[in-house]
């Protein structure tokens, strides 16, 4: 029996290996690639396009643009069930570029035909018809769309490019995936950088309709080229039971609850069939529960197999759903940096009021700023991996340099200082505006070089690399294989949770700051608010966050032991390859 799902393994491992490799890395780059110009390209002016086409004010574009970017980050744990669970990577991957390229086109549309949106007008001097139900309504399906359809690109299109060099057997195998992981997103990150500077600059010097045309079609052409790659790929099939036994393990611990531990080292009482596990760990120990075998005879039939799912689990899906319930306390923390360092909008204003000239006939555009976020993020990617890495490597004699904590934690570190450094910047943009009498002029230009946003950009930028690449590749390396796309996914899910919290610290701030009256800290007169005390609100939010890292990181222990587990869970007999079967 061994020698035959030995012979299964390595056949299984062998029809891997004629597919996937780096050859098919252009065309799953080039998938989120475009997808990240539709939702992060078009999202960096998209302020502008609400402010003046729309008619919003500051503060509700703002919470538009936050909500839209927490559904687009919520709905990838659904696409991520749905591919480990159901269809498998390739299909939900397919799917979500489909259905991102009817939201660019609907929201292109938004721009060529005026009915869309409400007559245009010149304020102050004009009075503005806000959008009615109709138009709002086309413009957020246009949003839902470009959501729905990231729901299945994001979670996916990373677990789907590790699947492609994924090779346990190679002792390389995870500097290979560390690099993997870095150059992933140091290669996405470039493209989003041209598209940031290129497509902003389009939509303010050709306007909206080709400036949302242009994406279009470069997602019709991103399109075309994954499924050209579909004959190269390695498809993992989807394990059917996955959402349906995490669940099952939750109600069979449940109704076992009254039983009694048996002897922790005896393995003949818990069920392990098809797992490399005899015994739970003891962590968690109220889970073990559901794996107990109160009676072989009525539990188990002939076949090995468990009558009754609902009340008896393997040791293997128990030990899955705990390390899914030990990273969340980590992942949550990964909220309130979202939340601090996605400030853009409000510093794509600040920049509108502030001289961006580069050269005396050409100005810098106010969105594009964030592309020096970007920019950092990718330098240092490649400085950490070719040169940060192998120097910290001789030190600390391991090939990671930085354990992933560390790298997470430094992470939130650089975030308070992100926000400690715009409130600076910010205080002194708004004492220079009022220095020169522009108190009440909304549109006048501070004789101040917007330049002076760059380092709050770099430092997001900064933290950004060391948290956001850590998370991912902690979770990756927390979970089996068989979850990868849902650990992408809680990355996706933290931002979307940070996304929400922003959009209501905006909402809540705005709310009380208006009170009796006042002007309130974020007046669509940037020199009459007080974006500053915005910005020390959230790092007051960021030190509070890193306290409650550092403290949930002491509780997880080492990470080391969560990676050996995860391989161990690993069962390459109940992996296989799309096709394999019926080769």
């Amino acid at each position: 029996m061994e020698n035959q799902n030995s012979e299964k393994m390595e056949t299984t491992q062998k029809v891997e290996r004629k597919k996937g490799g780096l050859r098919t890395m252009p065309f799953i780059i080039a998938n989120e690639t475009f997808e990240k110009i539709s939702n992060v390209g078009l999202h960096a002016n998209m302020i502008f396009y609400l402010m003046n086409e729309y008619h919003m004010d500051k503060a509700k574009g703002a919470i538009v643009l936050f909500l839209w970017s927490a559904l687009t980050n919520f709905l990838p744990i659904g696409g991520a069930f749905l591919s480990d669970s159901y269809l498998g990577r390739f299909k939900v991957i397919a799917m979500g570029t489909v259905v991102t390229l009817l939201g660019m086109v609907v929201l292109w549309l938004t721009a060529i035909f005026p009915k869309a949106r409400p007559p245009h007008c010149r304020p102050p001097s004009e009075f503005c018809v806000s959008a009615n139900t109709a138009q709002l309504m086309l413009l957020y399906f246009a949003f839902l769309l470009m959501a729905a359809g990231a729901g299945g690109i994001r979670p996916c299109s990373l677990a789907f490019g590790a699947d492609q060099l994924e090779n346990p057997g190679n002792p390389k195998n995870q500097r290979t995936m560390q690099s993997f992981f870095n150059w992933y997103y140091a290669s996405v990150g470039i493209s989003v950088t041209i598209s940031v500077v290129f497509m902003v600059y389009l939509q303010n010097a050709a306007g909206w309709i080709v400036g949302f045309g242009v994406p279009v079609g470069l997602m019709l052409f991103s399109t075309v080229m994954f499924f050209l790659g579909s004959s190269l790929y390695v498809k993992l099939m989807a394990n059917k039971s996955l959402l349906s036994s995490l669940t099952q393990v939750i109600v069979a611990a449940w109704r076992n609850r009254h039983l009694e531990f048996p002897p922790q080292a005896s393995d003949k009482w818990f069920y392990h069939k098809g797992s490399k596990l005899v015994t739970p760990t003891p962590k968690l120990r109220f889970l073990n529960k559901a794996c107990i075998i109160r009676n072989k005879e009525t539990d188990v039939d002939s076949n090995g197999m468990a009558k009754f799912p609902w009340r008896l689990s393997t040791i293997q899906r128990v030990e899955e759903l705990k390390a899914v319930i030990r990273v969340l306390p980590i992942w949550s923390t990964g909220i309130i940096i979202s939340a601090t360092i996605n400030q853009f909008t409000f510093s794509s204003l600040q920049a509108s009021t502030m001289d961006r000239h580069i050269t005396p006939h050409f100005q810098f555009p106010a969105a594009s700023f964030a592309v020096f976020a970007i920019l950092t993020l990718t330098i240092w990617v490649a400085i950490y991996d070719q040169i940060i890495v192998p120097l910290l490597a001789k030190f600390t004699k391991k090939s990671n340099g930085l354990t992933l904590k560390q790298r997470m934690g430094i992470g939130l570190v650089v975030s308070c200082l992100t926000s400690i450094v715009s409130a600076g910047i910010e205080r002194k943009r708004r004492n220079r505006a009022i220095h020169e009498g522009l108190a009440n002029v909304p549109g006048g230009i501070v004789q101040m070089s917007a330049m002076w946003l760059v380092p709050q950009h770099c430092l997001a930028g900064l933290a950004e690399a060391l948290n956001a690449i850590g998370q991912i590749q902690f979770f990756y390396s927390q979970l089996p294989r068989s979850m990868a796309s849902i650990a992408v996914a809680l990355f996706s899910l933290g931002m979307g949770g940070g996304s929400l919290v922003a959009a209501l610290t905006v909402s809540v701030v705005k709310k009380r700051t208006t009170k009796n009256g006042n002007v309130g800290w974020l007046s669509d007169n940037l020199n009459q608010g007080h974006y500053d005390y915005y910005y020390w609100l959230l790092s007051l939010m960021g030190v509070a966050n890193l306290l409650h890292y550092l403290i949930f990181s002491w509780f997880y222990g080492d990470e080391k032991e969560g990676e050996e587990q995860s391989r161990i869970w690993d069962d390459k007999e109940a992996i296989e390859v799309e096709g394999t079967s019926n080769a």
